[in-house]
């Protein structure tokens, strides 16, 4: 290998990209080249480690107590921690005839004065994986990530006692030169638009002289300067809305216009949801797949954490869902139904989308039949804009997913005695259920008399918490990967990791009546409670986050659905390999805290 291959190779290994060039000539200068034949030791308890490996050809296995915990290969080095600490618990042995570079140990320790490698080796668990997200990424994570809304420009703003005349208001907002009028009444506000003129003043009775307050329009939105844009930019496509108020702890000190915003993000996903809003027919709908799909591309090329992507694509489904249900319902039937997403679209997870999980919900008293007509008619559009059919039919073209109110708590009744596979199956997505259109009322009561079921068997949550021990996660044996080298060595991301921390999370915010959906947010309501310490829960955030960054991309690049979770890791990056080594770890934990906790062992 040449001095410049030399270099490349050391320069590919985190954080060692981050030394100077003088500093990198100095390593370079300093580096041994060394081989080691198959099954010699190089590291124990009794053996101290003397330089720090990097592998260029062979492998080298690592043990605790005699058991296999690591492989290392081709890229990868080890064991600073040793070199650090002077002491080690592992046995690292030669698997395949090793060819590797060494750094002595006085060299290395001497690298770890540079503040960057030294926070890298020294770190906890979070802040290492943090560091490997922002290197893997590399290009300073982006303003979609950091900036906040005290970064953007803010427009002025015009605050009017709710007495003053709507004449006086407009001639306060001229002089500001602000864009909306705020109005005062008290300790509450109100706000004043162009089209709350056009509408009430021009268009309508109400005069110039009368008071502002006639016109003004309650329930202000508002964003405090510290927050991130990119929460603006969910709350906007969120709630519809052209402008937020931004405020410095109770202070309101301008306000943040949609235009300013989509030309900082440039990324069109509020112009997505407008022509949502606007469009007229299924085919105006099918226009947009492309664009929206546009959008993840666009976000995680970025460096936007996953679960941001999920939000705001899961917010844009939920309007197209709105949108199919108001074109299929007649308008009288609209508020005597709701319609439900379950599974990973209720928890607003989902990006590329994935089975259809929906069900209708139907008042007490009204004529099911009604509703199948439309019903089936929904499910069809929903084909057509690219929403796959679930396997297990589990849509409301399906008439077992589309019933009254009572029928459903009869099958929750079925299935809290059952508790078979497919009854924990079927709670689970219920648990993850949420409304995106019609009368949500009737939600809340099924989901109210689900807790209340499943609350009144004493056993009953044991028996849906171990359905995380069904798939092995795929370091069961070591911290390298199991996979299955009947299947182009691959890994499924969704049994080994994904589900085992969403269903864990989901029994736990059952069994203490939490009402988010969401994973990340699920994660961080046990925290609060004190369910789980705040370490553990940024630990599985960071390991969730991780898991299913690799999974989009997987369904980015995936030829077919069946695809989608199907990783080979051997083909990631060593950063990517090392994220997810580390989540599967955590999971790990996480499958053991499950048992503990609900005493798994116990349960037949």
């Amino acid at each position: 290998m040449s001095l410049l291959d030399q270099r490349k190779l050391v320069e590919s290994i985190h954080p060692f990209e981050s030394l100077s060039s003088s500093e990198l000539d100095d390593l370079m200068g300093k580096i041994d080249i060394a081989y080691y034949t198959k099954e010699t030791l190089l590291i124990s308890k009794d053996l101290e480690s003397i330089v720090f490996y990097i592998i260029i050809k062979g492998s080298v296995n690592e043990y605790v107590d005699d058991e296999l915990h690591n492989v290392y290969s081709e890229g990868d080095s080890f064991d600073a921690d040793a070199l650090i600490y002077s002491k080690t618990e592992s046995k690292f042995v030669v698997e395949e005839d090793l060819i590797c570079y060494e750094i002595k140990k006085d060299d290395f320790l001497e690298l770890m004065q540079n503040k960057k490698i030294q926070s890298y080796f020294l770190e906890d668990f979070i802040s290492r994986h943090q560091q490997l997200k922002e290197h893997e990424i590399s290009n300073d994570l982006s303003p979609f990530l950091m900036s906040k809304v005290s970064e953007i420009f803010l427009h002025n703003v015009c605050i009017v006692d709710a007495d003053e005349s709507v004449y006086n208001s407009l001639k306060k907002q001229r002089d500001s030169q602000a864009n909306a009028i705020i109005v005062k009444n008290a300790d509450e506000y109100s706000i004043v638009t162009d089209s709350d003129l056009r509408e009430k003043v021009l268009l309508g009775d109400i005069s110039v002289h009368d008071s502002v307050s006639k016109i003004a329009t309650k329930g202000i939105i508002y964003i405090d300067k510290n927050d991130f844009l990119f929460n603006a930019l969910l709350i906007m496509t969120q709630s519809n809305v052209k402008r937020i108020v931004v405020k410095d702890a109770e202070v309101i000190v301008g306000i943040l216009e949609q235009i300013d915003l989509l030309s900082f993000f440039a990324n069109h996903s509020h112009l997505v949801s407008v022509r949502i809003d606007k469009a007229k027919s299924v085919e105006d709908l099918k226009e947009l797949q492309v664009d929206i799909k546009n959008i993840i591309v666009t976000l995680r090329a970025k460096g936007v954490k996953v679960r941001y992507i999920t939000k705001l694509v899961s917010t844009l489904n939920i309007k197209i869902y709105k949108k199919l249900f108001n074109m299929c319902v007649d308008q009288s039937l609209r508020e005597k139904c709701t319609l439900i997403v379950m599974g990973s679209e209720g928890r607003e997870e989902q990006t590329i989308k994935t089975d259809q999980d929906n069900a209708l919900i139907v008042q007490n008293g009204e004529n099911i039949e009604l509703f199948e007509e439309p019903m089936k008619r929904l499910n069809s559009y929903l084909l057509e804009l690219g929403f796959p059919k679930c396997k297990g039919e589990i849509m409301v073209s399906n008439s077992f997913w589309r019933r009254d109110l009572s029928s459903y708590k009869k099958l929750i009744d079925d299935w809290v005695w059952s508790m078979n596979e497919d009854s924990i199956q079927n709670i689970s997505i219920v648990m993850d259920a949420k409304v995106v259109a019609g009368n949500a009322s009737l939600l809340e009561e099924l989901k109210a008399y689900l807790h209340n079921s499943l609350m009144a068997r004493a056993d009953i949550l044991a028996h849906v918490a171990k359905a995380i021990l069904n798939f092995e996660t795929p370091l069961s044996l070591f911290s390298g990967f199991v996979t299955d080298k009947k299947d182009e060595n691959r890994l499924d991301l969704k049994k080994g990791g994904i589900f085992a921390i969403v269903h864990g999370v989901r029994t736990l915010s059952l069994e203490f009546a939490i009402k988010e959906t969401n994973t990340v947010e699920r994660i961080k309501k046990l925290n609060d409670r004190g369910i789980i310490d705040k370490t553990f829960a940024m630990e599985l955030i960071e390991s969730f986050d991780t898991l299913s960054s690799v999974r989009l991309h997987a369904m980015l690049e995936a030829g077919s659905e069946e695809s989608y979770n199907q990783i080979n890791p051997h083909k990631l990056s060593k950063v990517q390999r090392d994220l997810l080594k580390d989540s599967f770890k955590v999971v790990n934990r996480f499958k053991k805290f499950i048992s503990f906790h609900f005493h798994l062992e116990m349960v037949s």
